[in-house]
C-alpha cells in the first residue's frame, strides 16, 4: 500500500468556524471532520485530519464564514518553518502577497517571528 501524499494542506481558524459541518460535507477526500474540543464561542469545529488533502478548497468555497478556511495547494512545496508562539512548536510559515514581510502560521494564522532562532542575546 502506497503513503498518502498531501498535494494541499487546510488551516481552520477555529475562533471564526461555527461548526455548520458544510465544509467536512463538501470535501471530496474526507479529510475534515467535527472536534470534539469547543472553540471560545462555544461551538465544536471543523478539523483537519492533517494528511490527504489534495488542495482543491472546495472547503474553503463552501465555508460560509470569511476567514475560517485556509487551503494551501503545493504543501509539499512548503519548507520555511518558524517557531509559533501561539501554537508553541514550529510550524510551517507563509506570506500574504499584501503584506509579504510577515510571515504567519499555518496552523493559527497568527504572526511568528521573522528569524528561526528565537533566543536572543543579552
Amino acid at each position: 500500500m502506497s503513503e498518502v501524499k498531501s498535494r494541499g494542506h487546510v488551516a481552520i481558524n477555529v475562533e471564526e468556524c461555527k461548526g455548520c459541518e458544510l465544509c467536512i460535507a463538501a470535501c471530496p477526500m474526507k479529510v475534515l471532520s467535527l472536534s470534539e474540543k469547543f472553540n471560545t464561542h462555544g461551538y465544536h469545529t471543523s478539523s483537519y485530519i492533517g494528511e490527504g488533502c489534495s488542495g482543491c478548497g472546495i472547503c474553503f468555497y463552501t465555508c460560509p464564514e470569511p476567514g475560517a478556511i485556509t487551503v494551501f495547494k503545493r504543501w509539499d512545496l512548503m519548507t520555511e518553518k518558524r517557531f509559533c508562539p501561539s501554537c508553541g512548536v514550529e510550524r510551517k510559515v507563509f506570506s500574504r502577497d499584501s503584506a509579504p514581510d510577515i510571515s504567519l502560521c499555518t496552523e493559527c494564522s497568527q504572526p511568528v517571528n521573522k528569524e528561526k532562532n528565537q533566543l536572543s542575546e543579552k
